[in-house]
């Protein structure tokens, strides 16, 4: 079932408590566990509310399981509009690096993400979701398909977007947005105790987020079948409800990697460059994902 967004107001942490507890106060235990959650809530809503320099709070893996009602929709939804940007790409810096923005005088390339999005939206029900982007071939263009189908989900003011480069032996996507990190997703997976927020990057366009690839790549499987990456893309729907996911991978017919990581989210997408290779090859890169998550192949070019 698709998840409701809660427009009230305010905070009422009385009216917010999960449906599952239903009979806390009937006595003296459940009346201190439910003004435990209640306590917790609060201190979560006050944090959020006055913290304003980055939305990482709400994607740590190790808060994945918080209790009964730990973060309100109101807070979240808030928490989007706070997002801030230190810097804004301009539309010509957009043109030029052939992103798409909602004035963007290229309708036609506009409205043919809007319509995958809109496909998108309507096999996932309307929930948010991750999505493994991977080219057909080498040079097939995934990078910026995952790039593009990011930015226009994050064109709703209602929704954010965080596209993660998980293509560690070519990565691409700081260059393009003009980001000079000096960390990314392979150190926050190296080091259990690593905080997320320092691999989290603004890019310049508004309630758009990116991971880099990080600084070690020489054993990207190994990266990607860990417990932690799991934990990782886990945590980073859950907590955040209004959030959609693109991983812009390695080529499927030179990496295994997008296999790898299609088993770890909810839908496979290939990217086939026009005219560059026979149907057979694309045929043989689309029957290289899980049948049940590939959700169908874009042709550009």
């Amino acid at each position: 079932m698709p998840e409701q967004r809660n427009d009230r107001s305010g905070f009422d942490p009385e009216e917010s408590q999960d449906s599952g507890n239903e009979t806390t106060g009937s006595s003296p235990a459940g009346t201190e566990e439910h003004s435990f959650w209640l306590k917790r809530k609060e201190r979560l809503k006050q944090e959020l509310d006055f913290r304003d320099d980055e939305d990482s709070r709400m994607l740590v893996p190790s808060s994945l399981e918080l209790g009964p009602g730990a973060v309100d929709k109101y807070v979240i939804s808030k928490q989007i509009v706070r997002m801030q940007e230190p810097r804004r790409l301009t539309h010509d810096d957009l043109d030029e690096r052939r992103i798409i923005y909602p004035e963007s005088r290229n309708r036609a390339l506009v409205n043919r993400f809007r319509d995958l999005r809109t496909k998108l939206l309507e096999v996932s029900g309307g929930n948010n979701f991750t999505l493994v982007v991977s080219g057909a071939s080498s040079g097939a263009g995934s990078s910026f398909v995952a790039l593009n189908l990011a930015a226009a989900f994050a064109f709703d003011q209602a929704k954010t977007a965080l596209i993660i480069d998980c293509n560690l032996r070519e990565p691409s996507l700081h260059s393009t947005l003009d980001v000079m990190p000096e960390t990314g997703l392979t150190d926050f997976l190296d080091d259990p105790d690593y905080d997320i927020s320092r691999i989290l990057y603004p890019t310049g366009i508004p309630r758009l987020r990116l991971i880099p690839a990080g600084s070690r790549r020489e054993t990207p499987a190994e990266f990607f079948t860990s417990f932690r990456m799991k934990q990782f893309l886990q945590a980073i729907r859950r907590r955040y409800p209004d959030r959609f996911i693109v991983l812009d991978t390695a080529p499927i017919s030179e990496s295994p990697d997008a296999r790898i990581l299609t088993e770890l989210c909810d839908y496979a997408m290939l990217v086939v460059p026009h005219g560059k290779i026979t149907a057979a090859t694309a045929e043989q890169a689309a029957t290289a994902f899980n049948p049940d998550k590939f959700v169908g192949a874009v042709i550009n070019g």
